[in-house]
Protein backbone atom coordinates (compact mmCIF):
# COMPACT_ATOMS: atom_id res chain seq x y z
CA UNK A 1 0.00 0.00 0.00
CA UNK A 2 2.98 2.31 0.68
CA UNK A 3 4.78 1.40 -2.50
CA UNK A 4 1.41 2.42 -3.96
CA UNK A 5 0.87 6.01 -2.70
CA UNK A 6 4.66 6.83 -3.01
CA UNK A 7 3.82 5.75 -6.90
CA UNK A 8 0.85 7.42 -6.69
CA UNK A 9 2.27 10.55 -5.67
CA UNK A 10 5.45 10.59 -7.87
CA UNK A 11 3.66 10.08 -11.36
CA UNK A 12 1.18 13.23 -9.76
CA UNK A 13 4.13 15.17 -9.15
CA UNK A 14 5.83 14.65 -12.51
CA UNK A 15 2.76 15.10 -13.91
CA UNK A 16 2.37 18.41 -12.52
CA UNK A 17 5.81 19.50 -13.08
CA UNK A 18 4.92 18.32 -16.76
CA UNK A 19 1.88 20.66 -16.87
CA UNK A 20 3.53 23.33 -15.22
CA UNK A 21 6.47 23.17 -17.83
CA UNK A 22 3.89 22.99 -20.63
CA UNK A 23 2.16 26.74 -19.20
CA UNK A 24 5.84 28.05 -18.63
CA UNK A 25 6.70 27.18 -22.34
CA UNK A 26 3.89 28.60 -23.69
CA UNK A 27 3.88 31.60 -21.88
CA UNK A 28 7.14 32.97 -22.93
CA UNK A 29 6.45 32.04 -26.67
CA UNK A 30 3.50 34.59 -26.18
CA UNK A 31 5.89 37.07 -24.57
CA UNK A 32 8.20 36.78 -27.56
CA UNK A 33 5.97 38.06 -29.86
CA UNK A 34 3.90 40.50 -27.75
CA UNK A 35 4.55 43.98 -29.20
CA UNK A 36 3.29 47.34 -28.19
CA UNK A 37 1.65 50.04 -30.43
CA UNK A 38 0.99 53.40 -28.91
CA UNK A 39 0.62 57.16 -29.98
CA UNK A 40 3.32 58.43 -27.78
CA UNK A 41 5.20 58.02 -24.44
CA UNK A 42 6.90 59.74 -21.88
CA UNK A 43 10.26 57.43 -21.40
CA UNK A 44 12.81 57.10 -18.27
CA UNK A 45 15.85 56.44 -19.51
CA UNK A 46 18.40 55.10 -16.78
CA UNK A 47 22.52 56.85 -17.31
CA UNK A 48 25.21 55.54 -15.68
CA UNK A 49 28.07 57.94 -16.22
CA UNK A 50 30.29 56.75 -13.20
CA UNK A 51 30.41 53.11 -11.68
CA UNK A 52 32.00 52.35 -8.68
CA UNK A 53 34.48 49.17 -8.24
CA UNK A 54 34.15 49.58 -4.40
CA UNK A 55 32.32 52.25 -1.85
CA UNK A 56 33.30 55.78 -4.28
CA UNK A 57 36.54 54.69 -4.08
CA UNK A 58 37.76 53.63 -8.26
CA UNK A 59 34.93 55.31 -10.18
CA UNK A 60 35.20 54.19 -14.19
CA UNK A 61 33.94 56.90 -16.23
CA UNK A 62 31.38 56.14 -18.71
CA UNK A 63 30.56 57.83 -22.32
CA UNK A 64 26.90 57.61 -22.81
CA UNK A 65 24.68 57.22 -25.66
CA UNK A 66 20.82 57.59 -26.05
CA UNK A 67 19.25 55.78 -28.76
CA UNK A 68 15.99 56.43 -30.16
CA UNK A 69 15.22 54.16 -33.07
CA UNK A 70 11.90 54.05 -34.29
CA UNK A 71 10.58 50.35 -34.62
CA UNK A 72 7.59 50.72 -36.91
CA UNK A 73 8.07 50.47 -40.69
CA UNK A 74 5.64 52.38 -41.76
CA UNK A 75 5.04 55.79 -40.15
CA UNK A 76 6.93 58.22 -38.75
CA UNK A 77 6.98 59.55 -34.91
CA UNK A 78 8.06 62.98 -33.55
CA UNK A 79 10.71 63.23 -30.69
CA UNK A 80 9.84 66.07 -28.79
CA UNK A 81 12.17 66.27 -25.74
CA UNK A 82 15.06 65.02 -24.68
CA UNK A 83 16.14 66.32 -21.97
CA UNK A 84 19.34 65.01 -19.59
CA UNK A 85 18.79 65.51 -15.82
CA UNK A 86 21.61 65.41 -12.92
CA UNK A 87 21.37 62.89 -9.95
CA UNK A 88 19.67 65.55 -8.18
CA UNK A 89 17.01 65.49 -10.88
CA UNK A 90 17.94 69.38 -11.98
CA UNK A 91 17.62 69.90 -15.43
CA UNK A 92 21.51 69.47 -17.02
CA UNK A 93 20.73 70.21 -21.08
CA UNK A 94 18.12 69.87 -23.51
CA UNK A 95 18.67 68.27 -26.77
CA UNK A 96 16.41 69.37 -28.97
CA UNK A 97 15.23 72.96 -29.28
CA UNK A 98 12.34 71.98 -32.12
CA UNK A 99 10.50 68.21 -32.57
CA UNK A 100 12.51 65.92 -34.79
CA UNK A 101 10.78 63.72 -37.32
CA UNK A 102 11.50 60.24 -37.62
CA UNK A 103 11.15 58.11 -40.64
CA UNK A 104 10.26 54.98 -40.42
CA UNK A 105 13.47 52.93 -39.39
CA UNK A 106 15.07 55.89 -38.50
CA UNK A 107 17.92 56.41 -35.65
CA UNK A 108 19.32 59.27 -33.83
CA UNK A 109 21.27 59.45 -30.63
CA UNK A 110 22.60 61.84 -28.22
CA UNK A 111 26.70 61.33 -26.85
CA UNK A 112 27.83 62.28 -23.71
CA UNK A 113 31.62 62.22 -23.77
CA UNK A 114 33.11 60.05 -20.71
CA UNK A 115 34.89 63.44 -19.31
CA UNK A 116 31.64 65.50 -19.06
CA UNK A 117 30.96 65.04 -15.13
CA UNK A 118 27.16 67.13 -15.38
CA UNK A 119 24.81 64.57 -14.56
CA UNK A 120 26.96 62.44 -11.98
CA UNK A 121 26.57 58.75 -11.26
CA UNK A 122 22.70 58.83 -11.26
CA UNK A 123 21.65 60.48 -14.23
CA UNK A 124 19.00 60.40 -16.34
CA UNK A 125 16.67 61.05 -20.13
CA UNK A 126 13.25 62.28 -19.64
CA UNK A 127 12.42 61.18 -23.56
CA UNK A 128 8.68 62.32 -24.82
CA UNK A 129 7.30 61.34 -27.92
CA UNK A 130 4.23 61.26 -30.58
CA UNK A 131 2.64 60.24 -33.71
CA UNK A 132 -0.14 60.50 -35.51
CA UNK A 133 -1.46 56.85 -35.77
CA UNK A 134 -0.93 54.07 -33.12
CA UNK A 135 3.02 52.61 -34.10
CA UNK A 136 4.92 49.99 -32.90
CA UNK A 137 6.79 51.69 -29.52
CA UNK A 138 10.20 53.10 -30.30
CA UNK A 139 13.12 51.18 -28.87
CA UNK A 140 15.03 54.21 -26.45
CA UNK A 141 17.82 53.01 -24.44
CA UNK A 142 21.08 54.63 -23.11
CA UNK A 143 24.16 53.01 -24.15
CA UNK A 144 27.25 53.12 -21.63
CA UNK A 145 31.06 52.63 -22.41
CA UNK A 146 34.19 52.71 -20.64
CA UNK A 147 37.68 51.51 -20.43
CA UNK A 148 36.33 47.73 -19.37
CA UNK A 149 32.86 47.84 -19.36
CA UNK A 150 29.21 48.68 -21.05
CA UNK A 151 25.88 48.27 -19.93
CA UNK A 152 22.82 48.77 -21.83
CA UNK A 153 19.52 49.95 -20.25
CA UNK A 154 16.26 50.13 -21.75
CA UNK A 155 13.93 53.09 -21.21
CA UNK A 156 11.07 53.03 -19.26
CA UNK A 157 7.52 54.29 -19.99
CA UNK A 158 6.44 56.65 -16.90
CA UNK A 159 3.46 58.65 -18.95
CA UNK A 160 1.58 57.22 -21.85
CA UNK A 161 0.86 60.35 -24.92
CA UNK A 162 3.09 62.83 -24.50
CA UNK A 163 2.28 66.45 -24.85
Amino acid sequence: MFATKVLWSTRAGVLWAACMLCILFLGSAQAETFYKLSTGQTVYVPVYSDVFSSPKKFASKMAVMLSIRNTDMVNPITVHIADYYDTKGRLVRKYYASPVNMAPLESIHVYIPADDRSGGEGANFIVKWSSQKEVNVPIIESVMLGRDLSIVRPGQEIRGRAE
